[in-house]
């Protein structure tokens, strides 16, 4: 088992990097170039700054038995579609029961944004934000490494 985040805008890398050290597991992070990142632990991946270069790289990488962080449903789609195991930085595991209304609830936000409508932002991240995330990736993390030991 590895993690994998898209870590681009990842408001949780340190709570996945300290998790991960505890119970050491691979942790890789990808980013763009209008990005840096150095956080003692994981291995960083830079990839060129066009539309979803970080997705693809990201699943030229995925194994079935990894773990990945992500707030981009379609990203997190295409891993299920792998069979690997994906969350978002609220805690929001997905999963093939929840993707279809997330991706119709995305797909309906952008047709309000380019008619010119507006839509609501994400809310200001919370300490609560932070300890669903901790409990869900922990989760996981658990399922996964379960999975492995079968």
């Amino acid at each position: 088992m590895r993690i994998l985040v898209d870590a681009d805008a990842c408001p949780v890398k340190q709570i996945i990097v300290r998790l991960a050290k505890q119970r050491n597991i691979p942790v890789t992070m990808l980013i763009d170039t209008s990005h840096e990142l150095n956080d003692g632990y994981s291995t960083i991946i830079t990839v060129d700054k066009q539309a979803d270069s970080v997705d693809y790289a990201l699943m030229g990488l995925l194994r079935r038995e990894d773990v990945v962080v992500t707030q981009d449903f379609g990203l997190a789609a295409m891993v299920l579609g792998k069979g690997a195991k994906v969350v978002n930085q609220n805690g929001l595991i997905f999963t093939n029961d929840n993707i279809d209304k997330l991706l119709m609830e995305r797909h309906i936000g952008q047709k309000v944004r380019r008619s010119g409508g507006r839509t609501k932002g994400p809310a200001k991240r919370t300490k609560e934000d932070d300890e669903r995330f901790e409990a869900a990736f922990l989760k996981l993390l658990s399922e996964s490494d379960c999975n492995e030991h079968l």
